[in-house]
């Protein structure tokens, strides 16, 4: 008998792993299934699940037997038809506990705060929450009632000072993110998230503080979230979202919120699996609000991730007008030393950068080479000072840019220059781009300074 062996990065592996099974549990279950469905007989060998699950040209089930997994892990088989084999197993892996279930209310906030958030495996990106559940979370974020003052409670009495020394933490946490990549911040993103948990829980405070304090739980959510979608794990990412989402929500605090919501959209179009149309309904329900959005380059932020989204979706008229809107949110927008702490990287580079990436989607890399230009020489730029992982990513988007003009010496030195500032930092979503422009590049082995280069970066 063959060995049968279970490709760890397989998201049929990971199913069995979060629920504990064997390979013949789970195989024993999918037979059982396919009999009960009227399919008839299915033999349960080991080596099928090898098979379907290696590297190497693997199979792929068929309906039948696709229904049967799917019945097994409580999935509608609507969503076997709708989505590719293997992404939709992921939708086993997502739990309906705290941070879906909860009511939208203080105490389903502290619930969801509270939920395990267990540890980052890599699903390669993949979506496993359904549009219709992204749906009624950001509906019921838009229409969330904010937390009650409390007029009693247990525990020390905390004020100012402390929020203040939150606020400050979470500051150095972003700027650590920008320095060292998500996976060094994750751990502590998630250290700040439950220390604020547990002094909302345990401890008393005015209701200026309480809102304060509700606030920085959703940032240290948020940025928990970025991070997971950053280090490849989309399905975490979402949990961290949701949870800050109800957070914003009992602060009353609408603007995080919207940018949440952007951060959420952009894993959902950022995706392995991507799907620009949820995310446009998360970016148009915060914009259908946006007169209590208190921050301009949150404003622009999202008119940035609309651009994206639209792009994707193959858009440009809608793309290019979004754009346009995100650069006068900015101009019209305050001094930076007014603005919110949290978008301090929001400027006109980073508008161009996002131009750029809309135009490459929509095969214009002409156009896309002017905005890359223009966001490095502006004089509000995006500077590689300013965020070493962000610059390496547009770079090799550049570098993809020459290359669809037939620009292949360009496009080494581009990306070579990318590599170097990659270097050290830690990035699913870098490494992923470099990976694309790599498969690009390998249609032009046969130019040297290309082969060269993807030698050296094998």
């Amino acid at each position: 008998m063959v060995t049968a062996v279970v490709e760890d990065r397989h998201p049929l592996s990971q199913v069995l792993v979060r629920k504990g099974w064997t390979a013949e549990d789970y195989l024993r279950r999918v037979a059982d299934q396919h009999r009960a469905l009227g399919y008839g007989q299915l033999c349960y060998r080991r080596e099928k699940l090898s098979r379907w699950t290696r590297t190497v040209r693997p199979q792929v089930p068929n309906e039948c037997t696709q229904l049967a997994m799917a019945a097994v892990l409580g999935i509608s088989a609507s969503e076997v038809r709708v989505r590719a084999w293997p992404q939709w197993l992921l939708l086993g892996m997502r739990d309906d506990d705290a941070v879906w279930e909860s009511p939208w209310t203080p105490a389903g906030t502290i619930h969801a705060l509270d939920d395990p958030e267990g540890a980052l495996v890599d699903r390669r990106g993949f979506l496993a929450t359904g549009a219709g559940t992204v749906s009624a979370v950001i509906a019921q974020w838009a229409s969330a009632a904010p937390a009650p003052a409390r007029t009693t409670g247990g525990g020390q009495q905390i004020g100012t000072a402390v929020a203040d020394r939150l606020d400050s933490r979470l500051d150095d946490l972003r700027h650590l993110d920008d320095e060292l990549g998500a996976d060094h911040v994750y751990d502590a993103a998630l250290a700040e998230k439950r220390l604020i948990t547990r002094l909302l829980r345990d401890h008393t405070y005015t209701p200026a503080t309480e809102r304060r304090l509700y606030s920085s739980a959703a940032e240290a959510s948020r940025l928990a979230g970025w991070c997971a979608y950053d280090l490849g794990d989309v399905v975490v990412a979402e949990r961290h979202f949701v949870a800050a989402l109800r957070a914003a929500a009992s602060a009353d605090d609408y603007t995080t919120g919207a940018i949440i919501a952007a951060f959420w959209a952009n894993a959902r179009y950022g995706s392995t699996t991507p799907d620009p149309r949820s995310a446009l309904h998360l970016i148009d329900t915060a914009l259908r609000h946006r007169s209590r959005i208190t921050s301009p380059r949150a404003l622009a932020l999202l008119h940035i991730r609309r651009a994206r989204a639209h792009s994707l979706a193959g858009e440009s008229a809608d793309a290019y007008r979004a754009i346009d809107d995100a650069m006068t949110a900015y101009i019209d927008g305050v001094p930076a030393g007014d603005e919110l702490p949290s978008v301090y990287w929001v400027n006109a580079g980073e508008i161009h950068q996002a131009a750029a990436s809309a135009a490459l989607s929509l095969h214009d890399p002409a156009k896309a080479l002017y905005h890359f230009r223009a966001a490095t020489t502006d004089h509000d730029a995006h500077g590689v000072e300013q965020e070493a992982r962000g610059a390496a990513i547009y770079l090799f988007r550049q570098s993809s840019a020459h290359l669809e003009l037939g620009e292949p010496d360009a496009a080494v030195e581009t990306a070579e220059h990318a590599v170097d500032l990659i270097g050290g930092v830690s990035s699913a979503r870098a490494t992923n781009t470099l990976a694309e422009l790599r498969a690009d590049l390998a249609r032009h082995r046969r130019t040297p300074v290309v082969r060269d280069f993807l030698d050296k970066t094998a």
